[in-house]
């Protein structure tokens, strides 16, 4: 199997890319247009500034050569979500070229070319009649083209969410996909070991990670099935059915020369300095792979909770920014174990604002290390600090903040065990869910200052 993708990724300007319609998604059909946008007679194109700093970020971020000089190009198609008949777009002089992403399993995937274009506008289909949304015409894309260099559906997945919290961190976009601000086109062939690129076949406007693991599996059957056949595979362009769970023909493959490019007459080329492109290289942060990568040797962090944190930049500040002075493993488990369990949807995560701030979690976690308050308290009061937004010490009384003598617990252990000889014999039995039990008895009679682990360890051992 050869994959090779591209990537519509829109981005997060306040306007479009030639016109100052607002880009905010959502809002009643064809109220954000204008003359340029919808394609009137006499309008005239001007290139968003934004739309380039956040072009070369993205290269920058992606590793990419940033071309000083490059051009508007003019890609002609007929097609009712495109009322100028033509798109503005990228062709053989790119803004960014020749980058790279790494996988897990040490693949790397060459990026081709990142190039800056306009969407079209959304059909809407309702039974025979088809409607013309325009709002998103015009919204600046960037596409990110790679080398055919995937060999398995899921490693095209694996890139796709890297490439997702890569432009997140960026700040170019929010990607997100439910709303069609990242789609992505699958290119697929087959070959056999040692043989030439097979024929392939492109699958448009894929807008989840499920749809593009789906479709490149069923692609792979359908393939597989006409050359064991000895049939041929036709160069054509498909689409991604997810009720019948099967990819269809949308159109014959078109090839460059079908689009007839030449040089966009309205707009003129683009030329940046050294010092452009250096600025916006130190504006941006961390990238999540080296942010991970130093949660794990620097941190200690296990690899999963570091992936989970730097998967969203306002969570790894949160983090980090709670983390001062304090133990980074702690606030990892707060965050981890607690407040993701609250806060659960990939909105909610990319705009990071619970209730509890930074600074109070730094302050519990204080109060946790310092043995103050016991763990179990600790993760009662985070909860109660969750839902009010109030600090720590709001919810400690003067006993839960005396803190609890440890030397005290093989004495509560043993009365404990003493007084719950039916569980007690029931662990010793050989039933493990027997000492849970016994635990509960311990953080009862603490009032549950007590370390529940150490409970458990104390208890063990007695036994």
């Amino acid at each position: 199997m050869v994959i090779g993708l591209e990537t519509h990724v829109e981005l997060s300007t306040k306007t479009k890319i030639f016109c100052p319609c607002s880009t905010q998604f959502g809002g009643e059909p064809n109220t954000h247009v204008c003359p340029v946008c919808t394609g009137q007679p006499g309008s005239l194109p001007v290139l968003n500034g934004k739309v380039v700093e956040y072009a070369v970020k993205a290269g920058v971020a992606l590793g990419c050569r940033i071309n000083l000089v490059s051009k508007m190009d003019r890609k002609h198609y007929v097609y009712p979500d495109l009322p100028k008949a033509y798109q503005i777009s990228q062709y053989d002089e790119p803004l960014c070229e020749k980058g790279r992403v790494t996988l897990s399993n040490g693949r790397e995937i060459g990026i081709t070319r990142i190039h800056i274009e306009e969407d079209a506008g959304k059909l809407v289909h309702e039974g025979e009649d088809v409607f013309i949304d325009y709002n998103r015409g015009g919204v600046p894309l960037i596409e990110i083209v790679t080398e055919p260099d995937f060999r398995s559906p899921e490693e095209a997945v694996e890139y796709l969410e890297k490439l997702q919290s890569v432009m997140r961190t960026a700040g170019v976009s929010d990607c997100r996909m439910q709303e069609g601000s990242l789609r992505c086109d699958v290119n697929v062939s087959l070959r056999l070991p040692g043989e030439d690129f097979g024929t392939r076949a492109e699958i448009k406007n894929l807008n989840s990670f499920t749809s593009v693991l789906s479709a490149l599996r069923y692609e792979y059957e359908r393939q597989s099935a006409l050359l064991d056949k000895g049939e041929r595979v036709v160069q054509e362009t498909r689409h991604w059915n997810a009720d019948l769970g099967e990819t269809m023909n949308m159109r014959g493959k078109e090839n460059a020369d079908d689009y007839r490019y030449f040089p966009e007459p309205d707009i003129t080329p683009i030329v940046l300095s050294e010092e452009d492109v250096a600025r916006w290289s130190r504006e941006l942060p961390e990238m999540p792979d080296v942010r991970k990568k130093r949660y794990i040797e620097e941190l200690g962090l296990p690899e999963d909770d570091a992936s989970l944190l730097v998967k969203y930049l306002p969570v790894a500040e949160y983090f980090e920014k709670a983390s001062e002075g304090v133990s980074p493993k702690t606030v990892d488990a707060f965050l981890i174990t607690q407040m993701f369990s609250v806060i659960t949807t990939e909105k909610e995560r990319e705009n990071w604002a619970p209730k509890t701030s930074a600074e109070q979690l730094n302050e519990l976690t204080r109060l946790l290390e310092s043995g103050k308050i016991s763990r179990n308290v600790a993760k009662k009061t985070l909860a109660r600090m969750l839902e009010t937004g109030q600090s720590a010490l709001s919810f400690l009384s003067p006993e839960d903040l005396e803190g609890f003598d440890s030397a005290k617990l093989p004495e509560i252990c043993r009365a404990v065990i003493e007084a719950n000889e039916k569980s007690a014999a029931d662990f010793r039995g050989g039933k493990e869910k027997a000492l849970k039990a016994l635990v509960g008895a311990v953080m009862r009679e603490t009032k549950g200052r007590a370390d529940a682990i150490e409970a458990e360890k104390t208890l063990r051992e007695l036994l």
